[in-house]
C-alpha cells in the first residue's frame, strides 16, 4: 500500500462524505493503480485510514489525479460536499490556494508537517497542454537535493479558487525555479466518463462546473453538508438530487442540441411548481460538466453592472436563471453582455419560470436587444413527469427507497432502519392526477416514511386527501424541528406556538435584507411588536438557524421546496389575513414584490378554495399608490394572477382613485398583454375620460393630452380584439392632432404623422385598406419633411413607415409605388447601418428582402436576386454571432433566395437555397413549434414547387403534402390566421396530384381550397377574393382533367367575372389576373366547340397582357407571349391560319428574346411555338 496524506482546513483536498464512506482526491502517480489499497493519513492526527483507488488517471500525464474510497479506518469528521470549478475568462491573476505537506516542510524526527500556500493562475499559462499553471506567491523555497523538489510531497494537494475546487497539483513546473506548480485542471477530469462514473456511484450526483471568475455572482449551492441536513425537508430540495433523475430524455435532447449551437442562445422552460424545472437544470449542467462547460446560477441580488462582465467569457457557459418571471432586470443585463459577447464560443441562458405570460413577452420587448436576442428563444411548458398511472407506483418505489437511503443524514433520524420501512410501505393508491407531478410523488413518499417511522406504520391518509394533503403532513414533521429548535433556544415557552409560526409565515411572506430589516418586520407584528429587542433578535437568530441564508449578511434563507411553504404561509394567512396588511405596512418595494408574488402563489393551492384569492384582492385595492403599481408587475409574473387583475379592475373602475395613481398603474403596463387586456382597456378608458373632462374645460392646455390618451386607448381596444373601438378612437386622436399640428407643426407634427401610422394599421385590419393606404402617404410626407429638418431624430421613423407604404401599395397591386417606397427606405437604412450596424443591419436585411420580393413582383428578377443575396449575406453574418436571433431571419431570405433564383434561370442553385431553408426550419419548429412550423410550411411549399420543376416530382408531391398536414393543424386551433395558408397548400397539391397520374385527389384537393377560399371571400371580400378567383382556375384545369367539361367551364367563367369585377374597381392590381382567366376560358370555351367565343376570349387576354407589358415588358412579356401562342391556336381553329402566323411569329420572337436570359425556364416554350407556327403553315392558306 502506498501512503497519502489529507489534510483539513478550508484549503482542502477535494472529498466528500457519502453513506458508504469518503472519497479523497490525489494524484495518480501517488496512488498507483485503480484498485489497488492505499492508506490515508491526516497530519496532527493518530490512525490511518484505508482505502480503495476507485479511479485513476495516467500518472504524470494530463489527466494525473485518482480518486480513493476511504473504507477501513478511524472516524474523522469530514467537512462538506465539494463544489467544482473552471477558469471561463482570459482574465489573469485568480487568486489560489492549496494545502499539503511538502519535503521542504519536513524535518527528520519530527512529525509530518503541511504548508498552506498561496498563489496565482492566469489561464493563457499551460493552455495548450490542457493545464493551469499556479504562480507560487511566496518567495521559492532554497533546495539544495539535486534530482527532487522542494515540494516533492504536495502532490494530490486540490488546488482551490476561494470555495471551488479547481484542480489538483501535479509536480514542481520545470524550468520554473521551483516558483510554479503545475496542475490538473477540474474539468479535464470531469472530462472522463468514468471518473463522473465514479463520482456518481460514491460521492453523489454530479453537480457540474461552476464559472471560478464569477463565483461571487452566484448562489451559494445548497448539498450535502458534513454536519448532516436539519430537517426532511431538505432532501426534496432540487440541489441535492436526492431522488435519481428519470426521463426527459426529448427535451433534453434538445437542451443539448441548443447548447451545441455557437453563440448567444436563451431557453425558457416553465411549468408548475414541483414538475422539475430546476431538477433537471441541474441534470443538465452535470452532463454539460462532461464538456468542460461551466455554470453560473446568479444571486438575486446579482446587479447589472455584476451580470454585464460575463461578456469576457471565452469558454462555453450555461446560466440558469430561476424564478426568471421576477428577474427580468437580470435578463436584460445578460442580454446586454450578450451583445458584447466576442466570437461564437456557447453562452446560453437557461430562464425557469412557472409561466411564460405576459411577463416573457414584456422582456422580449424590452429593449432592441432584447428583441434581437429572444425573438427566436424557444419557450417549452414542462409536462407533468409521470402522466399516466401506470408507472407512479415504480417512481414511488425509487423515490422511497433513495430517500430512506439519505435519512440517515437528518439531525435525529440516524437511528431507523429507514431502507426496511421503506420496503414495508404498503402499495401506494398513485390514480390522481395530482401524483403526475414528480415533487407531490416524492413528497408523499417522504411523508409516508416519516409517518411509518413515527407510528410503526405507514399513515391512513385518505386517497381523496392524499394528493392535496402531502405539505401539511410534511409540515406536520418540520413542525418538531422548529419546536425543539426553539425550545433550545428559549423561545418556547415564552412565546406561543402560533406566534412562532406567524413569524415563520411572516420571514418567508416579505424576507429581509438584513437583520435590521428583520426587526422592523417583527415590530409590525403585534404578538411581537411589544417584545424586547433582544427577544426579537432571538427569533430572528432561531429562524435563521432553521434555514440558514445563501448569503452572510441575509438574517434567514428559505423554508424549500417552495410549496411546503407556500402552504405554511396559507394556512397562517387563511387564519390571520391581518398578517399581510401588518407586513406592507412600511414594507419597501423589495418586500412589496415578494409579499404579493409568494401570496398569490399561496393562493393559488387548491385546498383554500378561493379564500386567500378574496383576502389578497382586498389587500391590492387598499395598497398606498406608491406600492399599487406593483401588483402590475406580480399579475403579469405570477402564474396565479387572477386576484391582482381583480383588484386591478376594481381600481381601474373606482372614480375615487385619482387621475395621477391611474396614470402611474397604466404607465408601469406592459406594451402588450393578454392578461391584463381588459385592465389596460379600463385604465386608458379611465384616463381618457379625465383628459376628456379637462379638454373640455380647457382646450388649449388639454387637448393633446386626450389625443395622447385617445392613441393609447386605440392600441389597448386593438390588443382586446375591439377593432372597431379602436379605430374610432384612433380616428378622433388624428383629428385632434392635425388640428393642433396646424397651428403649431414643430410641436405636434411628429405626434400626427406616429397617429396616422397607427391608423392605417387600424384601418387595415378591417378591411378598409384604400384609407389606410391614405394614412401611411401622409404619415410618410410628415415624417419626411421632419427627417429633412432633423435626420438623426426622425429617418428611421421615415423609413419604417416607407417600409410599411410599400405592404400597403403591394397590398392593392400598386407593385411600382411599392417598389420606390422600399427603394428609398433602403437608402436610408444603408446609411443607419454604416453609422450604427448593431442598430440599423437588421433592418437592412430586412428591407432589402422586401425589396427584392418587390423587384421579382414587376419583372427585374436580376436586380430581385442581387438585393435578396445581399439580405442572405447580412443575415448569415448576424446568424453565425446570434442564431437564436437571427436564424429565423436567415431562414426566411433564403425562401425568398430560392425564388429569384428560379426566376432567373437558376433552379439548381434556388433549389438548394430552399432545402437549406428547410433545414433551417425544420430544427427550429423542433425546439419551437408554436412559432416556427407555419414558416416550415411556407418553406415546404416553395420547396414542393422546387423540386417539381427540377423533374422530382415525388419528393415535390411529398414535401407539399406535409406542408398541407402542418397547415391543417395550425388551421384547427387558429383558422383566421391559417386557413388561407392551408388553402394555397390545397391549390399547389392538386396540381402535383393530378401530374402525378391521382386527378381524383387532385380534384378533391382543389375543390377543399376554393371552399375556404369561398367561406373567406364572404367575410372579407377585398381580402379573400381575388384568392378565390386564383383557385376557381385551377378547379377549372382540375375539373377538365377528369372529363367534367361542363363544370369545368362554369369553374373559369366564374373565376373571370371574379377578376374583371375586381379590374373594374382597381385594374392596376387586378388585370394581370383578368387576363389569366380568359387565356383559360379562351381554351375551355374551344374544348366544348364555342369556337368564335374562344377566340374572343383570347384576344381580349392579348389585347390586355399587350397594355401590361407596354408599361412593364419585364413582368408582362412572358404572359403576352403565352396568350399570343393561344391566340394563334384560335386562328387556326376558325380557318384563319395567316391571321395565326403573325400571332405566333410575334411569340417566337418574344421568348427568343426571353430565352437569351433565361434558357433554361423559356426554351420549352420558344420550341412549344415553333410547333404551332409549323402546324399553321401545315393548314391550307
Amino acid at each position: 500500500m502506498r501512503p497519502s496524506a489529507w489534510t483539513a482546513s478550508t484549503g482542502r483536498p477535494g472529498r466528500w462524505a457519502t453513506s458508504g464512506g469518503s472519497l479523497v482526491l490525489t494524484s495518480a502517480h501517488v496512488a498507483a493503480g485503480a484498485g489497488e489499497r492505499v492508506e490515508v493519513f491526516r497530519p496532527g492526527r493518530d490512525g490511518v485510514c484505508g482505502g480503495r483507488v476507485v479511479w485513476c488517471g495516467t500518472p504524470g500525464g494530463r489527466d494525473d489525479a485518482a480518486l480513493v474510497l476511504l473504507d477501513d479506518g478511524p472516524s474523522w469528521s469530514w467537512p462538506g460536499m465539494v463544489h467544482w470549478g473552471r477558469m471561463i475568462t482570459d482574465e489573469p491573476g485568480t487568486a489560489c490556494r492549496t494545502w499539503g505537506v511538502p519535503d521542504v516542510a519536513q524535518r527528520p524526527g519530527r512529525p509530518v508537517e503541511a504548508v498552506q500556500a498561496e498563489g496565482r493562475i492566469n489561464p493563457g499559462s499551460g493552455f495548450v497542454g490542457n493545464q493551469y499553471v499556479m504562480d507560487l506567491l511566496q518567495h521559492p523555497p532554497q533546495w539544495s537535493q539535486d534530482g527532487t523538489s522542494p515540494w516533492g510531497g504536495l502532490s494530490g494537494a486540490a488546488v482551490f479558487c476561494d470555495r471551488l475546487l479547481t484542480g489538483v497539483v501535479a509536480s514542481d513546473r520545470a524550468h520554473s525555479g521551483h516558483g510554479q506548480l503545475t496542475v490538473v485542471p477540474a474539468y479535464v477530469l470531469h472530462h472522463d466518463p468514468a471518473f463522473r462514473a465514479a463520482l456518481a456511484e460514491h460521492g453523489g450526483p454530479a453537480t457540474g462546473l461552476e464559472a471560478v471568475e464569477f463565483q461571487h455572482l452566484a448562489d451559494t449551492p445548497t448539498g450535502r453538508g458534513g454536519a448532516g441536513a436539519a430537517s426532511p425537508a431538505v432532501l426534496l430540495q432540487a440541489g441535492w438530487q436526492t431522488v435519481p433523475f428519470h426521463g426527459r430524455d426529448e427535451l433534453l435532447t434538445d437542451l443539448l442540441a441548443w447548447c451545441g449551437r455557437g453563440g448567444f442562445g436563451a431557453w425558457l422552460l416553465h411549468g408548475p411548481g414541483g414538475q422539475g424545472k430546476t431538477r433537471l437544470a441541474h441534470h443538465l449542467t452535470g452532463l454539460l460538466g462532461a464538456d468542460s462547460w461551466a455554470v453560473l446560477w446568479p444571486r438575486s441580488d446579482a446587479d447589472a453592472a455584476q451580470l454585464r462582465e460575463l461578456r469576457d467569457v471565452v469558454k462555453p457557459l450555461l446560466i440558469v436563471l430561476d424564478y426568471a418571471e421576477a428577474r427580468t432586470g437580470q435578463l436584460t443585463a445578460l442580454i446586454e453582455a450578450a451583445a458584447d459577447h466576442p466570437g461564437a464560443t456557447p453562452f446560453k441562458v437557461l430562464l425557469l419560470a412557472r409561466t411564460d405570460g405576459d411577463w416573457w413577452a414584456q422582456a422580449r420587448h424590452a429593449s432592441r436587444l432584447a428583441e434581437d436576442y429572444l425573438d427566436d428563444a424557444p419557450s417549452v411548458l414542462l409536462a407533468p413527469l409521470e402522466q399516466a398511472p401506470e408507472p407512479r407506483a415504480q417512481a414511488y418505489r425509487t423515490a422511497a427507497r433513495a430517500l430512506a437511503d439519505a435519512l440517515p443524514r437528518v439531525r435525529g433520524l440516524a437511528g431507523h432502519d429507514w431502507p426496511a420501512v421503506a420496503d414495508a410501505l404498503p402499495p401506494p393508491r398513485l390514480d390522481q392526477g395530482a401524483f403526475a407531478n414528480a415533487l407531490t410523488l416524492q413528497m408523499t413518499a417522504l411523508a409516508d416514511l416519516l409517518d411509518a417511522a413515527a407510528r410503526g406504520n405507514a399513515a391512513a391518509v385518505p386517497t381523496a386527501e392524499r394528493a392535496q394533503g402531502v405539505e401539511d403532513r410534511l409540515l406536520g414533521h418540520e413542525r418538531r424541528y422548529w419546536q425543539q429548535s426553539a425550545t433550545a433556544r428559549g423561545l418556547d415557552p415564552a412565546l406561543s406556538g402560533g406566534t412562532l409560526e406567524t413569524a415563520l409565515a411572516a420571514a418567508h411572506l416579505a424576507g429581509a435584507a438584513d437583520r435590521e430589516q428583520a426587526d422592523h418586520t417583527w415590530c409590525r407584528i403585534p404578538a411581537l411588536g411589544d417584545q424586547p429587542r433582544d427577544r426579537r433578535d432571538q427569533m430572528t437568530a432561531w429562524i435563521g438557524a432553521l434555514y440558514p441564508p445563501a448569503a452572510p449578511a441575509r438574517p434567514w434563507g428559505a423554508l424549500q421546496p417552495d410549496r411546503l411553504a407556500e402552504r405554511h404561509i396559507g394556512r397562517v394567512l387563511d387564519s390571520d389575513p391581518a398578517l399581510a396588511q401588518h407586513l406592507m405596512s412600511g414594507a419597501d418595494d423589495v418586500q412589496t414584490a415578494q409579499l404579493l408574488t409568494v401570496y398569490s402563489r399561496a393562493a393559488a393551492h387548491p385546498v383554500f378554495d378561493g379564500r386567500l384569492d378574496i383576502h389578497l384582492t382586498h389587500l391590492c385595492t387598499h395598497l398606498p399608490a406608491r406600492l399599487a403599481s406593483h401588483v402590475i408587475t406580480t399579475a403579469i409574473q405570477a402564474d396565479h394572477p387572477q386576484p391582482l387583475i381583480t383588484a386591478l379592475n376594481t381600481l381601474a373602475t373606482d372614480p375615487t382613485v385619482e387621475p395621477g395613481d391611474l396614470a402611474t398603474l397604466y404607465n408601469r403596463l406592459p406594451h402588450s398583454s393578454q392578461r391584463l387586456s381588459r385592465t389596460a382597456v379600463n385604465l386608458s378608458q379611465a384616463i381618457t375620460n379625465h383628459c376628456r373632462a379637462l379638454a373640455e374645460a380647457n382646450p388649449d392646455a388639454h387637448l393633446s393630452d386626450l389625443a395622447t390618451s385617445l392613441n393609447n386607448l386605440s392600441v389597448r381596444l386593438g390588443n382586446a380584439g375591439r377593432q372597431v373601438e379602436g379605430l374610432n378612437a384612433i380616428e378622433e386622436a388624428v383629428r385632434i392632432r392635425r388640428a393642433l399640428a396646424e397651428t403649431n407643426p414643430d410641436a405636434h407634427l411628429p405626434h400626427l404623422a406616429r397617429s396616422l401610422n397607427n391608423l392605417a394599421v387600424d384601418l387595415r385590419k378591417v378591411g378598409r385598406r384604400a384609407e389606410g393606404l391614405n394614412a401611411i402617404e401622409e404619415a410618410v410626407r410628415h415624417y419626411r419633411m421632419l427627417a429633412e429638418a432633423d435626420p438623426d431624430a426622425h429617418l428611421p421613423e421615415l423609413a419604417m413607415s416607407l417600409n410599411n407604404l410599400s405592404a400597403e401599395l403591394g397590398d392593392m397591386r400598386r407593385r411600382a409605388e411599392g417598389l420606390n417606397a422600399i427603394e428609398e427606405a433602403v437608402r436610408h437604412y444603408r446609411m443607419l447601418a454604416e453609422s450604427n450596424p448593431d442598430a440599423y443591419l437588421p433592418d437592412l436585411a430586412m428591407s432589402l428582402n422586401n425589396l427584392s420580393t418587390d423587384l421579382g413582383d414587376t419583372g427585374r428578377p436580376a436586380e430581385g436576386l442581387k438585393a435578396i443575396e445581399e439580405a442572405v449575406r447580412h443575415y448569415r453574418m448576424l446568424a453565425e454571432s446570434n442564431p437564436d436571433a437571427h436564424l429565423p431571419d436567415l431562414a426566411m431570405s433564403l425562401n425568398n433566395l430560392s425564388i429569384r433564383l428560379g426566376d432567373t434561370g437558376q433552379p439548381a442553385e434556388g433549389l438548394n437555397a430552399i432545402e437549406e431553408a428547410v433545414r433551417i426550419r425544420r430544427a427550429l419548429a423542433e425546439t419551437n413549434p408554436d412559432a416556427h412550423l407555419p414558416d416550415l410550411a411556407t418553406s415546404l411549399n416553395n420547396l414542393s414547387v422546387d423540386l417539381d420543376e427540377a423533374g422530382r416530382l415525388a419528393e415535390g408531391l411529398d414535401a407539399v403534402v406535409e406542408a398541407v398536414h402542418i397547415r391543417r393543424t395550425l388551421a384547427e386551433t387558429n383558422p383566421d390566421t391559417y386557413l388561407p395558408d392551408l388553402a394555397t397548400s390545397l391549390n399547389n397539391m392538386s396540381n402535383y396530384l393530378a401530374k402525378a397520374g391521382r386527378p381524383a385527389e387532385g380534384l378533391n384537393s382543389i375543390e377543399e381550397a376554393v371552399h375556404i377560399r369561398r367561406t373567406l371571400a364572404e367575410t372579407n371580400r377585398d381580402a379573400h377574393l381575388p384568392e378565390l378567383g386564383a383557385s376557381l382556375y385551377s378547379l377549372s384545369v382540375q375539373l377538365g382533367n377528369v372529363g367534367r367539361q361542363v363544370e369545368c367551364l362554369e369553374a373559369v367563367e366564374e373565376a373571370v367575372g371574379i377578376h374583371r369585377t375586381l379590374a373594374q374597381a382597381n385594374p392596376d392590381a387586378h388585370l394581370p389576373g383578368l387576363a389569366m382567366s380568359l387565356n383559360n376560358l379562351g381554351g375551355r370555351l374551344g374544348e366544348v366547340g364555342r369556337r368564335a367565343e374562344s377566340l374572343d376570349a383570347t384576344e381580349e387576354a392579348v389585347r390586355i397582357r399587350r397594355t401590361l407589358a407596354q408599361a412593364s415588358p419585364e413582368a408582362h412579356l412572358p404572359g403576352l407571349a403565352m396568350s399570343l401562342s393561344n391566340q394563334s391556336i384560335r386562328l387556326g381553329e376558325v380557318g384563319r391560319p395567316a391571321d395565326g402566323l403573325l400571332a405566333i411569329e410575334e411569340a417566337v420572337r418574344i421568348y427568343r428574346t426571353l430565352a437569351v436570359t433565361n434558357q433554361t425556364r423559356f426554351d420549352p416554350y420558344l420550341q412549344r411555338s415553333l410547333d404551332i407556327a409549323a402546324w399553321l403553315r401545315s393548314l391550307p392558306q
